[in-house]
């Protein structure tokens, strides 16, 4: 009698880009709905691993595990119900204390400034107030001992390191084998809103926070697409989410004499210094990836099924982790999102919608602009955030078939 292959552990992997986040909705969505009407079934998904505002949709997505389809209905709802001047807001203790290190004095604590909070020019009240509003933390725990959900990460940079600290919450509790890697470190916790408030503190922007003791901030800067955590936490099948666009043709004549005329721009710069800072290298964790499961199907093929089992013997007495499969599928923005965030804040609709003093000063930003990478990261509006839903879904759509295969393989087991 064959055997009957071990149960597959599905990852759903969400990369960061703070606004730009919505788009991870869209994609999360129809396959929580449309890919589960076509299996017939709920869709499996095991593990949660999250970066900056993808920290806050795994988060959502996980204190409402036992609502496998609707959930994805009230996260897109969450997105769209946003107001810019609820978020996005001046922070004038930061202001203040920014323009008095400029001119060389040292920097004290103004009566308006939050404690466990440092850094950043915006006020993360409205961050913070939607976060704990929207995600019932309790829950998670709740779930994870039902068995609707087997773990989750949420990746952070720890301030005065540098390392990537990934907090880790499973069902089992405590940590599975981490690895060496000294610039990657996890840690056991139970999540709170403290984690995903630090994972999503981008630099410069919103204030990194203070956890037991030690700031932490924006996940992104070395690990923005969290794939490693997904596969430390036993994840054999991954749905990955990204709402970076990579252009893959050379720009126009036309646009790269805009970018060069747009260069001494500081927040031109800014917009790009960002996307850099962000970039993981995604493409080539997954095109490494698929060369190892190319391998291990290969020397299968070639010395039969026990291939696997003893190439990871030998590995183990070297004291290295051993090799598995892993089955990727990727989806990305096929959109350039910034050149979309400065069309619509040059647009009636935006200065309808945000009138004030704020509006009217994104929009001198955006004048001019082709594209507006710095106010595609803080365009935390629920206008904006139903247009990147609406693309994430159909970029989610165009790999249709993909992801019903994907699926129906996970479901057979």
């Amino acid at each position: 009698m064959t055997p009957r292959p071990a149960p597959s552990t599905v990852a759903l992997v969400l990369a960061g880009g703070a606004a730009r986040g919505a788009y991870e909705v869209g994609v999360v969505r129809y396959v929580l709905e449309e890919v589960a009407k076509a299996l017939g079934r709920d869709v499996p998904i095991d593990i949660l691993c999250g970066t900056s505002a993808g920290s806050i949709n795994a988060c959502m997505l996980a204190a409402h595990a036992d609502k496998p389809v609707l959930r994805g209905e009230m996260l897109a709802q969450r997105w769209t119900s946003l107001r810019l001047e609820d978020v996005v807001r001046p922070s004038t203790s930061e202001l203040l204390g920014l323009a008095g290190r400029l001119l060389g004095r040292s920097p004290r604590k103004h009566k308006d400034a939050r404690e466990g909070r440092r850094g950043g020019i915006f006020d993360p009240n409205g961050v913070e107030a939607i976060v704990r509003d929207a995600v019932p933390f309790d829950r998670i725990a709740e779930h994870m001992r039902a068995g609707l959900l087997t773990a989750m990460s949420i990746s952070t940079t720890h301030v005065a390191s540098g390392r990537t600290v990934v907090f880790v919450q499973r069902g089992e509790g405590g940590l599975p084998r981490w690895g060496t890697d000294p610039t990657m470190v996890a840690r056991a916790t139970t999540i709170r809103a403290e984690h995903v408030l630090a994972s999503a503190a981008v630099p410069l922007l919103f204030p990194a926070v203070e956890i037991d003791g030690q700031f932490y901030c924006d996940g992104g800067l070395r690990q923005n697409v969290p794939l490693s955590p997904a596969r430390r936490l036993g994840a054999d099948s991954l749905i990955v989410i990204n709402p970076r666009y990579i252009r893959e043709d050379t720009p126009s004549p036309a646009l790269a004499e805009a970018r060069e005329r747009d260069y001494p721009d500081p927040l031109f710069v800014v917009g790009k210094a960002m996307n850099a800072l962000l970039l993981d290298r995604i493409e080539n964790d997954i095109d490494r990836l698929e060369r190892l499961n190319a391998v291990l199907a290969a020397g299968t093929r070639r010395y039969g099924p026990g291939f696997a089992d003893a190439i990871n013997e030998e590995l183990g007495k070297a004291g290295v982790g051993g090799l598995r499969q892993l089955d990727v599928v990727y989806v990305r923005a096929s959109q350039d999102i910034g050149v979309l965030a400065a069309e619509y804040v040059r647009s009636p609709e935006f200065a309808r919608r945000v009138p004030g003093l704020g509006g009217r000063a994104m929009r001198r930003v955006a004048e001019g602009e082709s594209e507006a990478d710095l106010l595609s990261y803080v365009l935390f509006d629920g206008e904006f955030a139903g247009r990147l839903i609406e693309i994430g879904r159909a970029d989610a759509r165009a790999r249709h078939d993909a992801l019903v295969k994907f699926f129906e393989k996970r479901c057979a087991r």
